[in-house]
């Protein structure tokens, strides 16, 4: 996954919690009242479309609105995402290097930029109910700029929970993520949401 990719990446998973515990589109405006900070366990799976064997990873993400996020992946290659409401630092401990943005320029149009600080979903999305699939009920948000990156995403619900999300990009890859052990509105330390380059690795684009 290049950069490009990852930040994108970025941008919906700090979308994440205001979405969570949306059955239904009209939920979607009751959680974004309701849900200040969230923290859960992932798996990720990335498909390209063309067909070469699935990139698969886990972690953990943790988020505080407006704009804070950490996405940890622990296996099978440790990296690590950190946004800090200004910034956006990508870790690659393999590579020794850092990735570094302004985060109004890693995300652009993105569902981060979008969703992180308004509650007009409908300005910038068109909503709709995607029907039920492996057990969950799913919405789709179409984005309605046209250089966001990515096509749409799609969340499926069981209950008040967010399972899955599903995220297609213009790169023509599908990244499916599932969603465990659900915390909404957990105290985290504001240390989860800052991050400082190791000593001797490469930082670009600072």
């Amino acid at each position: 996954m290049n950069i490009a990719q990852k930040i994108l990446l970025t941008a919906v998973i700090a979308a994440f919690p205001l979405l969570a515990q949306a059955g239904a589109i009209d939920q979607l405006h009751d959680f974004l009242k309701s849900t200040r900070t969230l923290k859960a366990e992932f798996a990720q799976m990335v498909i390209g479309k063309n067909g070469r064997k699935p990139q698969q990873s886990s972690g953990t993400v943790s988020i505080s609105r407006p704009g804070k996020l950490r996405w940890e992946i622990i296996k099978p290659y440790p990296q690590l995402v950190v946004g800090d409401g200004e910034k956006i630092w990508i870790h690659d401990p393999d590579l020794q290097q850092v990735t570094v943005r302004k985060a109004g320029q890693a995300i652009g149009s993105s569902p981060a930029a979008l969703l992180s600080g308004s509650n007009e979903l409908e300005k910038n999305f068109t909503l709709h109910e995607a029907g039920e699939a492996e057990g969950m009920a799913w919405v789709e948000a179409t984005p309605r700029a046209g250089d966001s990156g990515f096509e749409k995403v799609r969340l499926g619900f069981a209950g008040n929970d967010l399972k899955a999300m599903e995220l297609h990009d213009s790169f023509g890859q599908t990244t499916h993520i599932r969603f465990t052990r659900i915390e909404r509105n957990p105290a985290l330390p504001a240390s989860t949401f800052r991050f400082t380059p190791p000593v001797g690795v490469d930082v670009v684009g600072e």
